[in-house]
């Protein structure tokens, strides 16, 4: 197994990640993921591993309710409760945004 992973796998991983990289970043990062890598893959070394000792929030007994069909709401009705639509569409005010111009 080589010791640096090439300019074109790092690269990949820049545009994966959305982000730009100058020569010497990818330079570094050649060196930097591969370490990242190598580490990762010592769990495949864990002896007596196994599904069964995974932990969990529930219960393999648990039982979760059936969902039910109800009636179908209106459209016209809904769209009417709502403070601001536009045709068809509930208008909701912006909670994630890409960063520009924020």
């Amino acid at each position: 197994m080589k010791d640096i992973l090439s300019k074109e796998e790092v690269l990949h991983v820049a545009e994966l990640a959305k982000i730009s990289l100058t020569d010497r970043e990818i330079e570094k990062y050649q060196v930097e993921l591969k370490k990242l890598l190598k580490d990762v893959e010592k769990i495949n070394d864990v002896k007596g591993y196994d599904d069964d000792i995974l932990i969990a929030c529930w219960e393999e007994n648990t039982h979760l309710r059936s969902d039910k069909e109800g009636k179908m709401l209106n459209p016209k009705e809904v769209i009417g409760q709502a403070p601001r639509h536009s045709g068809n569409y509930i208008e909701v005010p912006v909670v994630i945004s890409d960063g520009e111009g924020a």
